[in-house]
């Protein structure tokens, strides 16, 4: 649950309090509509950081090296999969809200019809375990790496015929360690000469888990208690359009008489947590196929909550506030290693055909800041808090289930006493992607980077 108040205690006080409030029941277009919004719920705008994942690229997409390149090194960095959510607690405030309703005869026809869908959720979360890889984030991975054979055939041959080895690395949370199983089982499947090469996996957490290592306390600090980020989101909170939105929720689910009784904290809280498992449902579309949350919500509605759960995102993790880096400096570990493997490569001294590294929202978010990638570039300014009207950042962009960032060394044949030169081509969520603007590409318009370039012009505090 996202920073709501516990809602059976909000909903608690509420009721007993019985404060009335101003009620609003749902029109008959929206009743009539609820039974069919299923499909047209479906964008990318409404599940922020829970999208599943769809590669932004594709066959004949994405540029030829300059002649006389070749790839001889991969490596990424990759968000684990779609999952289960990490705990029970918004099903079951969500039903525990159902229930006193239904005990008072007080829900609509839609009403009546959520606490099933929520009970089969919770069900199929509980029996595949909670924060657990589901079945469509380990194919998710399973994809990304069948494509990453096709994209690259000429490096996946010549790391078999090499017999290079393939590093992975986790965070050792288990939906990380399950992805990695995922796209390294696919890799093999693929290309049954690569079974042999692939290292077992490794824990690494100040690489892959650094948001919560003792030497990141101060970031730590900053998500308990920071004053400006409390500040902002609780004024983004408070914005009149969430109760708005939270009202409507209620209204299309309870009998008047019931939402009377409901404080607006009370609504919010319900409303989010409800929103909650919407986002939920379709990470879990193989475990529970019957579920359906869309006609709970309609899109303006979710929309809104979606935003609340990005605001959160950008200022915890994302760009933040004008001025700070608190959000992302932490992620330099990882933009250092990603250019070590790289160097270590070209100079001979990497016997890896790729490194491989699973991780999570909290290290993809403050890298994508680092690196300046697209949707990551602008921070709040002061007096400004982030809105969907003044920023490009949105989670479902930045960090969907299984985002990753790749990066492709290509190499030339060294000729009259010249060493080889080596270019990087990045891929962010598999579409190819321009370095920031203070790299300068080998040609106009060109995706390929010279590897001494990067180290000069990433480097950073």
């Amino acid at each position: 649950m996202k920073r709501t108040a516990p809602l059976s205690a909000a909903m608690a006080v509420s009721l007993a309090a019985g404060v009335l409030f101003t009620t609003g029941t749902a029109s008959a277009g929206e009743q009539a509509g609820a039974s069919r919004a299923g499909a047209s719920h479906a964008g990318r705008d409404v599940y922020g950081t829970k999208t599943p994942y769809a590669p932004q690229g594709g066959p004949g997409r994405y540029q030829e090296a300059p002649k006389g390149f070749v790839p001889v090194f991969t490596e990424n960095v990759a968000r684990h999969g779609s999952r289960a959510m990490t705990d029970s607690g918004d099903g079951d405030a969500v039903l525990a809200v159902l229930r006193r309703a239904q005990d008072r005869g007080a829900l609509t026809g839609l009403g009546a019809r959520l606490g099933p869908q929520v009970r089969s959720l919770l069900a199929a979360a509980s029996a595949l375990g909670y924060g657990n890889l589901s079945a469509r984030g380990a194919e998710e991975h399973r994809q990304t790496a069948l494509r990453l054979e096709q994209r690259l055939p000429t490096l996946v041959a010549g790391i078999a015929a090499r017999h290079e080895s393939i590093a992975v690395e986790t965070s050792g949370v288990p939906r990380a360690v399950a992805s990695a199983d995922a796209f390294t089982g696919a890799l093999a499947s693929g290309e049954p000469a690569l079974a042999g090469l692939i290292k077992a996996p490794v824990t690494d957490k100040n690489l892959l888990y650094f948001h919560k290592q003792p030497q990141n306390a101060d970031y730590q600090a900053y998500v308990k208690g920071d004053p400006q980020l409390a500040a902002v989101l609780t004024g983004i909170d408070g914005d009149p359009r969430t109760a708005e939105a939270a009202h409507r929720v209620v209204a299309r689910l309870f009998r008047g008489d019931f939402v009377a009784t409901v404080s607006t904290e009370a609504q919010i809280s319900f409303a989010r947590s409800l929103y909650q498992l919407y986002g939920a449902a379709p990470d879990l579309a193989v475990e529970a196929p019957d579920v359906d949350l869309t006609p709970f919500l309609t899109h303006r509605d979710a929309q809104w909550l979606a935003y609340l759960d990005d605001a959160e995102e950008f200022y915890e993790k994302g760009p933040a506030f004008s001025g700070r880096t608190i959000t992302y400096k932490m992620a330099g570990v990882l933009l250092d290693d990603l250019l070590a493997q790289a160097e270590a490569k070209a100079a001979g001294t990497n016997r890896n055909g790729a490194v491989l590294r699973f991780t999570h929202a909290e290290e993809i978010e403050p890298l994508a800041a680092l690196m300046g990638l697209p949707g990551s570039t602008e921070p709040a300014a002061p007096g400004q808090p982030y809105a969907y009207g003044n920023n490009p950042w949105r989670g479902a962009e930045v960090s969907p289930m299984a985002a990753n960032i790749q990066w492709d060394l290509f190499a030339n044949t060294p000729s009259e006493g010249r060493p080889a030169r080596y270019l990087v081509r990045m891929l962010y969520n598999e579409k190819e992607t321009a370095f920031n603007h203070s790299c300068k590409p080998v040609a106009k318009g060109s995706y390929f980077y010279d590897l001494d370039e990067l180290k000069h012009c990433l480097a950073h505090d």
